[in-house]
């Protein structure tokens, strides 16, 4: 059985102000095509498949049409609810899309939701195991000792039968190898605390041929070839320009794992960081459709800077300053702003957010302000 492993699809996600439906439909269109192209048999959504547990209505209109479009090619799913999702609401009408190959895992309920596939070597099992809280599994294994989040996450897989070579585990967790932490992409919402309450080690995951993993915004193996998180298909945070997405497409033969294969998701929009002086970087613009970082090298803030910037990057998200020659080392950084009067700090603040300095009038209105604050 060749399945396709995605996560992290945020869809209804806004990004510095700017709308990513387009975007992500962009990229979900791709995935169809990558569907096509390899024989994909089933794919995997583990988790975060929306921004905020009550999301836009275009958003959910996207989840249908995609989840239509795989059902007309008869290609099954098996989705989970992440932190940001609603379990509930993800669970609304699971047993009506089941008859439809849509198999839903929005809330915990004691034990994780099994489905059962079959290709030309028999049945490969899948385990659905949602976004869970150490709280939530206590609430249904109340005579369970789970001291923290590791142990409850194995109370909740331990319903599941001992170890076979064609299950594989669909999650929604932080997990560690020992003391490695996965590498964060800068778009997780959710705090890194590995040594913790907060992380799950990958022994967990013995018994499970593969375990497809969400949570984490960077494609990466954790521990082993077979303990994976696919990543987020977008960029979703400045920090990730240049970042290469991908789904990952696993292929299952009879004793297990046979091939996993990055497939390259291409956005309609990149998302990339300018480093130049802004007459540079506005002379001869290149790609102009793509979401832009820019950090200008002028020696000085120029009066409307994001507005030429946008001017020839309509989709300009950003813009800082680091004239040439000023970059500092940490220390030295704190010096320089140390003993300099409120007033001057806060210009210097404004002026780097905005490519231009106060005004008389808004500096007025932050004296009178700051006047006021300290009244109170």
């Amino acid at each position: 059985m060749r399945f396709l492993h995605l996560a992290d699809l945020h869809l209804g996600k806004r990004v510095n102000g700017f709308d990513m439906l387009e975007d992500q439909r962009f990229i979900l269109e791709q995935v169809l095509a990558l569907c096509q192209e390899h024989g994909v048999e089933a794919v995997v959504l583990a988790g975060d498949i929306y921004d905020a547990p009550v999301p836009p209505a275009a958003a959910c209109t996207l989840l249908d049409w995609f989840l239509t479009q795989l059902a007309a090619r008869r290609i099954p799913v098996l989705a989970i609810a992440g932190n940001h999702d609603s379990a509930e609401r993800l669970d609304f009408a699971a047993g009506l899309l089941a008859g439809q190959g849509v198999y839903l895992a929005g809330r915990f309920t004691g034990a994780p939701r099994q489905v059962v596939l079959r290709d030309r070597f028999g049945p490969v099992e899948f385990v659905l195991l949602p976004y869970v809280r150490a709280a939530t599994v206590r609430h249904y294994l109340p005579d369970a000792d789970l001291p923290d989040y590791d142990s409850a996450v194995a109370a909740a897989l331990a319903a599941c039968p001992p170890a076979a070579p064609r299950r594989v585990l669909v999650a929604h967790q932080m997990a560690a190898a020992g003391l490695c932490p996965p590498q964060l992409a800068g778009s997780e919402s959710a705090p890194l605390t590995v040594g913790t309450v907060d992380a799950i080690d990958v022994s967990r995951f013995a018994g499970f041929a593969y375990t497809a993993l969400g949570h984490i915004h960077r494609a990466q193996r954790v521990g082993s070839d077979t303990v994976r998180y696919a990543g987020a298909p977008l960029c979703y945070h400045l920090d990730e320009c240049g970042a290469e997405k991908s789904a990952t497409l696993v292929e299952l033969g009879r004793r297990g794992v046979e091939e996993i294969e990055p497939l390259a998701l291409v956005p309609c929009r990149a998302m990339r960081h300018l480093t130049g002086p802004l007459a540079k970087l506005t002379a001869h613009p290149t790609d102009t459709d793509d979401y832009i970082w820019a950090t200008l090298t002028d020696p000085t803030p120029l009066p409307d800077a994001m507005a030429a910037l946008r001017a020839a990057y309509p989709n300009a998200m950003r813009l800082d300053y680091q004239p040439q020659g000023a970059a500092h080392a940490p220390g030295e950084a704190a010096l320089a702003v140390r003993g300099k009067p409120f007033a001057e700090l806060f210009q210097d603040f404004f002026t780097r957010m905005n490519g231009r300095p106060l005004t008389a009038e808004e500096t007025r209105a932050v004296k009178a302000l700051r006047e006021e604050a300290a009244k109170a």
